[in-house]
């Protein structure tokens, strides 16, 4: 680099031109420099832009996913919640439906068992109306014989007997009333 004192040291106008030369290069150089410096400044400015509108986008689309994941987590508790009130309902239907079933089921062995006992009653009428006609069958159109076999099987089959049988002194009652009503 050239001082100034060798600048005014210089001998001859040669050495002059040369030193004129070399600042005229160093002022073109230095010139460059500074236009490379202020382009790398404005290249930063400009990255130094980006960046901050990368970060208003970024923090914007941020601002975005926390509004929208909030939004998500609410719509969530949301179904958790009505989910929860669904499967109530559904639980407690069950739980009614079973009832139901039981009472049901408890209904319809009650309503089997009477039917059943209908049932033998109906049979046990019918058996009962059987003996009673078997019963008075060898009589015939004797009305004697008729009253005679009437007397003799209430004395055996009356309630107040210690073997009588209420129903069957009935059916005999009804087999003589219609025996006596055909002679």
């Amino acid at each position: 680099m050239i001082e100034l004192e060798d600048i005014i040291n210089a001998d001859t106008e040669e050495e002059l031109k040369q030193m004129k030369a070399f600042l005229f290069q160093e002022i073109l150089r230095l010139a460059q420099e500074k236009r490379n410096l202020e382009d790398e400044k404005k290249r930063i400015a400009k990255m130094q832009d980006d960046f901050m509108k990368d970060r208003v986008r970024l923090r914007d689309e941020l601002d975005e996913l926390n509004r929208r994941t909030l939004n998500e987590r609410k719509r969530l508790r949301e179904e958790n919640m009505f989910f929860d009130k669904k499967m109530d309902i559904l639980t407690e239907g069950f739980r009614t439906l079973e009832s139901d079933r039981r009472k049901f089921e408890a209904e319809k062995k009650a309503y089997i068992e009477s039917k059943q006992a209908a049932i033998k009653e109906t049979t046990s009428k019918e058996e009962l109306i059987k003996t009673a006609e078997m019963l008075f069958r060898t009589i015939g159109n004797n009305t004697l014989g008729l009253r005679k076999r009437y007397k003799d099987l209430i004395k055996i089959y009356h309630p107040d007997n210690l073997f009588g049988d209420h129903e069957l002194c009935q059916a005999l009652n009804k087999e003589y009333q219609k025996m006596r009503e055909k002679q």
